[in-house]
């Protein structure tokens, strides 16, 4: 049965390391909280009582339908639809079209930047391809007028950037959360993990310093993986609750590719 994502796609291998979604959910964690519609998520009440889960969650879907077969991932992208639905019901109001493409936008960002950082440059063609598989997920969800390729895309993600984030009182207080979830010294590692990936308007508005002891780690710990100690150095990072779910995150690849 054909993959919703082909089986020797670059998509399969960024998302196929459970450290690049790790960076990927770093990323999307510190410019999520700029988002002008992120009052969306503490209408629930899921974000600020576990912001960490409610952000893995989102990851870990995009992950399933990035391995999952093709009628699979199209049920997957429904079922998101209609929790969406659910929530703008409930609220008496839609969810803005950009807010839903700030989030499909952060997870293009973020799955090429995190495989940069931590195996190689991609080629334009590998962007593109990137870009192709959540241009289908967008367009599942509905959402219209998107780029259609990835170098119209380039100039459109810089706009969101610039209007669709601002810092706010959610912004401060889902730090805090952070904080709370992960205790102060994973939540120093976090704010590193951070630096060394969001675009500069984001690093601008949380004002990030540029001091950054984390890369210089990077390549450490790139050698740790040849030699099977970035499991332990995952254990070490996340608590116990969130390393269950990077190991359940690993295993959609095994169960995928038979790994």
């Amino acid at each position: 049965m054909a993959g919703f994502v082909k089986e020797d796609s670059i998509v399969r291998h960024i998302w196929g390391r459970s450290d690049t979604v790790l960076f990927i959910f770093a990323g999307a964690s510190a410019e999520f909280a700029l988002n002008k519609a992120v009052d969306w998520l503490y209408f629930t009440g899921k974000l600020p009582a576990d912001p960490l889960g409610r952000l893995f969650s989102t990851v870990g879907y995009a992950k399933r339908i990035v391995f999952a077969p093709e009628a699979e991932a199209q049920q997957a992208i429904g079922r998101m639809r209609q929790i969406h639905g659910a929530v703008e019901q409930n609220r008496g109001s839609a969810i803005p079209d950009w807010a839903y493409r700030d989030v499909l936008y952060m997870l293009i960002f973020y799955s090429i930047a995190s495989y940069e950082l931590l195996e190689r440059k991609l080629s334009e063609d590998e962007k593109e391809e990137v870009y192709n598989v959540f241009y289908r997920l967008g367009t599942g969800m509905g959402l219209k007028g998107l780029p259609t390729t990835y170098t119209t895309w380039l100039p459109d993600r810089e706009t969101h950037l610039r209007s669709d984030l601002q810092q706010s009182g959610y912004t401060t207080d889902l730090f805090k959360q952070y904080k709370k979830h992960l205790g102060a010294f994973r939540f120093k590692v976090l704010k590193e993990g951070q630096k060394l990936i969001v675009p500069t308007a984001v690093r601008g508005m949380l004002q990030f310093n540029r001091y950054n002891w984390m890369a210089s780690l990077i390549p450490l710990y790139k050698f740790s993986r040849r030699i099977s100690l970035d499991r332990m150095i995952k254990r070490l990072m996340l608590p116990a609750a969130y390393t269950k779910q990077i190991r359940e995150l690993d295993n959609i690849v095994n169960k995928r590719v038979g790994g």
